[in-house]
């Protein structure tokens, strides 16, 4: 099993490639939850993640055969950008298999970083399929996102710089996919302190470690669903499941819309960008999905600031529903002057902002004397939210809340 000897050994060649990120003490956070809140800011990263910790260690032990032969690995995003820049850098050829639907964003900084990215399939199994296809075909080294040590070592150096910037931590938290990252931070905190808690967090659509831990064994999940895609895993691995059932103390699980409103808390309060599983450990400390005392220091774990901006702008949309601050109504109105300035009144004496407006006079359910109107609002909170459509109830108005 992994053994700290192994996360001590691996910091030096990390960190050749890879940056010390800072850990910084949030006052938004800490007035919020009551605890001491340091956050580790691994968004900050080279590629923007942890993951070329663990692929900058891995490539390292490759034997001279080996990297005369290359590398190849599957990935839809950080792991592909990891194994890219952590193989350039080490002057070994690099095969990356990426599903068709990725991200050209991604895929643009995966070539940048001096990988060859070959697309195919629909999904990431399909991806990894042809990966393991060009394994055995050229006979290059897979080099897995999570289930090895040597990658788990190299994320464990994150835990060592935690307990070195905090020696006063109480609990680590922890986002948790496959197990890699949590198995190298549990090794390196529980090391230097075995009283130190460390709490993984996953999402509730993307739960395979924490059924696994509850079953005793690795199980597998029919479906994953969650908008944190750095951390859709429907299978652990099985030497990251032997870790942190030794080592992890709780694993928990949180909402979509918690990670999404706290996507959004960060941009707002803190100026951080960081994509869904970046803020999941974040989100289990302001939604409570475990205990802590007053006072309590903690600190979670931001590990990857690669979000897509079409997904960004569907996160902030909907962790502004989830806070009361948009809203999306339709109406109708009859066909004549004045009746949406009426409506329009409504909404400014509600102290509500208009967005936009879209108008329908040709839909099927609708009177032909009628005009559909569906409106997008800036509100200041639920209460604002039932006021508002209470108000124009009263006026008369059927309202349907689309968002």
């Amino acid at each position: 099993m992994l053994d700290v000897a192994a996360v001590l050994e691996a910091r030096q060649r990390v960190m050749e490639v890879a940056r010390r990120t800072p850990l910084d003490y949030s006052y938004t956070f800490s007035d919020r939850t009551g605890a001491e809140v340091h956050l580790k800011l691994e968004n900050l990263q080279r590629t923007g993640s942890f993951k070329i910790r663990g692929a900058t260690n891995r490539i390292a032990h490759l034997t001279d055969e080996e990297r005369a032969a290359g590398v190849v690995t599957a990935s839809a995003g950080n792991h592909a950008q990891g194994v890219a820049l952590a193989a350039s850098r080490a002057g070994v050829d690099a095969k990356i298999v990426m599903p068709e639907y990725a991200p050209v964003s991604k895929v643009e900084a995966t070539k940048a970083y001096g990988a060859e990215v070959v697309l195919h399939g629909v999904d990431y199994d399909e991806a990894q399929g042809r990966a393991h296809e060009l394994e055995r075909e050229e006979g290059r080294t897979y080099v897995h996102a999570f289930d090895d040590e040597h990658v788990m070592a190299g994320q464990g150096t994150l835990g060592l710089e935690i307990v070195e910037d905090c020696p006063d931590v109480d609990t680590v938290v922890v986002p948790v996919g496959g197990g890699g990252l949590i198995s190298g931070i549990a090794t390196a905190v529980k090391a230097n302190n075995p009283d130190t808690r460390v709490v993984g967090v996953q999402a509730e659509g993307a739960s395979a470690m924490a059924q696994s831990l509850r079953k005793g064994e690795v199980v597998d999940t029919d479906e994953v669903d969650t908008i944190a895609d750095g951390i859709a895993v429907g299978h652990p691995g099985s030497l990251t499941f032997e870790v942190v059932r030794e080592r992890v103390d709780d694993i928990v699980t949180v909402s979509d819309a918690a990670i999404a409103r706290t996507v959004v808390d960060l941009l707002e309060r803190s100026k951080t960008l960081v994509e869904g599983a970046g803020a999941i450990a974040l989100a289990a400390v302001v939604e409570e999905a475990f205990e802590y005392e007053e006072g309590e220091v903690v600190v979670p774990a931001l590990c990857g600031g690669n979000i897509d901006l079409n997904v960004l702008r569907n996160v902030i949309t909907r962790g502004l529903v989830e806070d009361g601050r948009y809203l999306k109504v339709k109406t109708t109105l009859k066909d004549r002057p004045g009746a949406l300035e009426n409506l329009i009144e409504i909404i400014a004496d509600a102290r509500a902002n208009i967005y936009g407006i879209q108008h329908e006079r040709t839909s099927l359910d609708m009177s032909l004397g009628g005009v559909e109107v569906e409106l997008d609002l800036e509100t200041r909170g639920h209460e604002h939210v039932a006021q508002l459509i209470a108000e124009l109830e009263a006026h008369g108005y059927e309202v349907e809340v689309l968002v």
